[in-house]
């Protein structure tokens, strides 16, 4: 038994890889289009550009419909492809935004730095709560 797990297993690492390389694909394809019809955005983002990443992201899924047992080398190039034109576009998004849309463009309130009270306070900390 252990002897044919081994024979399979270079078989079953390669149908893994194909499979989290579709899924990889299916994922950024799917968010790109949510990140583009997100309401946040309305107004920030060009008709011409949200245009160009639906257009892409639909031929991308109109292609895994027909390809579903495509190899791992063709997902990961139409990813490839995908990012060619999402990653300007986002990237201009975010940079004119002043950061995330929705996030806060100087980091978290709080985080980092000094604790709050000045520190040496006689209350507990995280490694004393149970």
């Amino acid at each position: 038994m252990v002897q044919e797990a081994e024979q399979y297993k270079a078989a079953n690492d390669v149908q893994r890889d194909k499979v989290a390389s579709k899924n990889g694909l299916e994922s950024y394809t799917f968010n790109m289009k949510s990140t583009v019809e997100d309401e946040k955005l309305k107004g920030k983002l060009s008709n011409e550009d949200k245009q160009k990443i639906m257009d892409k992201c639909n031929e991308v899924i109109s292609w895994l419909d027909k390809n579903q047992s495509a190899e791992k080398e063709e997902f990961e190039h139409h990813q490839k492809e995908l990012e060619k034109v999402c990653n300007p576009i986002i990237t201009k998004l975010y940079q004119g935004a002043g950061g995330m849309p929705g996030g806060m463009p100087g980091g978290m309130p709080g985080a980092g730095g000094a604790t709050p009270g000045g520190g040496g306070s006689s209350e507990p900390t995280i490694e004393e709560v149970d």
